[in-house]
């Protein structure tokens, strides 16, 4: 199959599991059902073992190439970039939950407009990212991507379900098709341009650290009753499958 066919079905696969996840409704919130655990394990145990050795490479590629004082910094710091990835979402989350938590006591159970479309905003720019590495990011062969669209489409329906609960109807009526266009405009320019080595090298350490945040929001609240022997079966199966193929 022609390389940028299967880019594009990949893309599109992401496409409609953003569009038509509510309608997975064998999938509770709580208990957690233990499917969206093993999703979760996927995802970590991928940002582990691809995403965080793939920064690895990046330093050593990086090393001695750049001109800016920022960046000679950076090329040895990648992961203060997932970690700062981390904190956005981590900081976007909270200011979700405090808007949600007002307004539950002005009888409405969703987070303000402004809040909505801040918090979509966020999550516009990582699905770009997501569908532009999709095209850009160096995968060995067909199964590397196929890897990368299985561990972040999980991870997509996971996202959605927390989103939907935070936001309600306006999560289905315009946010879950802002993330799908997102997804095809990250495709397209990835398609059709190139930037540097350094850029992808940010990008994909912004990706690791809103993927491990993304992850745990959904996992470790109390009230999820998540299931962490599902969660650990993801985890292992998933990395069993990177690790051997």
């Amino acid at each position: 199959m022609p390389l940028t066919l299967f880019r594009f079905i990949l893309a599109a696969g992401f496409v409609l599991l953003h569009l038509f996840s509510k309608n997975m409704k064998f999938l509770r919130d709580s208990p957690r059902s233990r499917i969206l655990s093993v999703a979760g394990g996927i995802a970590v145990a991928y940002v582990f073992l691809h995403l965080l050795p793939d920064l690895a490479e990046y330093e050593d590629e990086l090393k001695g190439t750049l001109d800016f004082a920022t960046n000679r910094f950076l090329e040895h710091h990648l992961y203060m970039i997932a970690m700062l990835g981390l904190a956005i979402f981590y900081g976007l989350e909270q200011m979700a939950k405090a808007s949600k938590r007002h307004n539950v006591e002005d009888g409405r159970h969703k987070a303000r407009p402004l809040v909505f479309w801040i918090h979509i905003g966020s999550f516009t720019l990582y699905n770009a990212l997501i569908g532009y590495l999709l095209v850009r990011e160096n995968f060995t062969s067909h199964y590397g991507r196929l890897f990368f669209f299985i561990a972040m489409g999980v991870h997509f329906v996971t996202n959605d379900r927390g989103l939907r609960a935070t936001h309600k109807e306006d999560y289905d009526r315009y946010g879950r098709w802002l993330l799908a266009v997102a997804i095809l405009a990250g495709w397209l320019i990835g398609t059709i341009t190139e930037v540097s080595d350094v850029v992808i090298s940010y990008l994909t350490a912004l990706l690791a650290g809103g993927v491990i945040m993304n992850v745990m929001k959904e996992e470790l609240p109390e009230e999820r009753e998540s299931s962490f022997p599902a969660f650990l079966l993801g985890l292992v199966a998933y990395s069993l499958i990177l690790i051997l193929l």
